[in-house]
Parts: structure tokens; sequence; C-alpha cells
């Protein structure tokens, strides 16, 4: 099931992710943990916020149809630990530096 969630929140911060899927799993007699919410916006003023929401029926379609990064947030997959972009970026310049600096290789 798909869903734009509109929320009323006056007076108060914008509602978490979390607490918008507990409400809907209250709603809609779900689990919790099938129901994903994302892309809120709080609208210029407070007091209301826009997003999406979505019901899967079970975890094998959850895993095959929502992107990798909600995955993790949802802790349904593991988070891939990699050097910061910047560190990366600094490898791959580093190399070409040593490359550069190697004699040229005769060929044919």
């Amino acid at each position: 099931m798909a869903f734009v969630v509109d929320v009323l929140h006056p007076s108060r911060p914008p509602i978490s992710r979390n607490e918008v899927s507990e409400k809907l799993a209250l709603i809609y007699k779900a689990d919790k943990a099938r129901v994903v919410s994302f892309g809120f916006k709080t609208h210029f003023g407070g007091g209301r916020s826009t997003g999406f929401a979505l019901i899967y029926d079970n975890e094998e379609s959850q895993k095959k149809f929502e992107p990798r990064y909600r995955l993790v947030r949802a802790g349904l997959a593991p988070k891939v630990e990699k050097a910061s972009r910047k560190l990366r970026k600094e490898r791959k310049n580093r190399a070409k530096k040593s490359k550069a600096a190697e004699p040229p290789k005769k060929g044919k």
C-alpha cells in the first residue's frame, strides 16, 4: 500500500518518521516493521508536514522493492563501511601520481 501522508502538528516540532510509522501501523493493523515512511517536508510556518509511506505485506517483498539505504535504516540490511569520499579521492590521486613517476615501458 502506498500513501501520501499529511500530518498536522500545530505547536509541535516536526513528527519523526518512527512516530508516523507507529500511527499508520495502528490504523491499518500492520506490523510496524513493514511500514516505511520517508520524504517528509515541513510546510513554511510549521504545523503541517507532508511525506510518503509504504506498507508491505511481508519482509521478502520489502527487501525486494525497497532501496538499499532504506533497508539499512530499517535494520534489514547491513551498512557497508567504507572510507570517506575525501579519503578515497586522495588515494586515487596519489595512485595517479605514482603511476606518472614510473619510467615509460618500452613496447614493440
